[in-house]
């Protein structure tokens, strides 16, 4: 998706007080940069949505792009498959970064039949679906509430269905001062300060609670799913796809 943000500076100067984060207008103005800069993967994970899509669904099989930010992943599919081929919800809990996704989906895939949609994973209407994306969602969810969205998405998909499931992951045990440390090291290579390392990463400690990798497979494993694997892992970022 074509970049139009600005920069993130939105933690280079001290802050009296670091406010919990929060996708608003500032955050979406210079989404397309934070993502770059902070998110290992990101890229190579929206890219190969489409290539997934152009694997496993059935023609006209419609999709769900949930939490969908500012649409990468539903533009990587627009870009690998007809319009006629399928059709596309994109929904996302923030209603700028709904506004804008809308306007760059309208002019980079004009053709195509895709609805951007303000609305909570949690119980907005699933219509039946032959593909699920949730590109780093569940993670802002409440520990608690994360096995009842996981049947949600179970019980929309069709039989054959599949899961794109992305995650920030906590490290197994052992594990975790590494991979943190290391992306801390990946930000730093990106031009993030250590004050704006620190002070992101407070905003983020009551909003975004990540899971262990295995935690997220026992879940699908628990929820139904015949098969689940990791394709993707970089650093604390990871990539499960689940069948039905």
């Amino acid at each position: 998706m074509t970049d139009v943000s600005r920069r993130d500076a939105l933690f280079s100067t001290p802050l009296d007080q670091v406010a919990d984060f929060s996708f608003d207008e500032r955050v979406v103005d210079c989404f397309p940069d934070m993502i770059r800069r902070s998110v290992p993967g990101y890229a190579q994970i929206t890219s190969m949505a489409g290539v997934i899509a152009a694997r496993h669904l059935s023609p006209g099989a419609h999709i769900l792009d949930l939490g969908c930010s500012l649409g990468a992943s539903t533009l990587s599919i627009c870009q690998r498959l007809a319009p006629e081929a399928f059709t596309l919800q994109a929904i996302d809990l923030s209603q700028p970064m709904v506004d804008k996704a809308r306007g760059l989906l309208a002019q980079q895939a004009p053709e195509h039949r895709i609805e951007v949609l303000q609305g909570d994973i949690r119980d907005c209407p699933l219509p039946r679906a032959g593909m699920i994306m949730v590109n780093f969602t569940l993670q802002f969810l409440d520990p608690s509430e994360r096995d009842q969205v996981v049947q949600r998405l179970y019980d929309a998909l069709t039989p054959g269905g599949v899961l794109l499931l992305s995650e920030k992951i906590l490290g197994e045990p052992g594990q975790e001062s590494l991979l943190i440390d290391l992306h801390h090291d990946f930000k730093r290579a990106n031009g993030y300060s250590d004050l704006e390392i620190s002070q992101k990463r407070t905003a983020l400690e009551e909003v975004m609670i990540p899971d262990r990798l295995s935690t997220h497979h026992e879940r699908l494993a628990r929820t139904g799913f015949t098969r689940h694997d990791t394709w993707f892992q970089y650093l604390n970022f990871a990539s499960m796809l689940a069948f039905k």
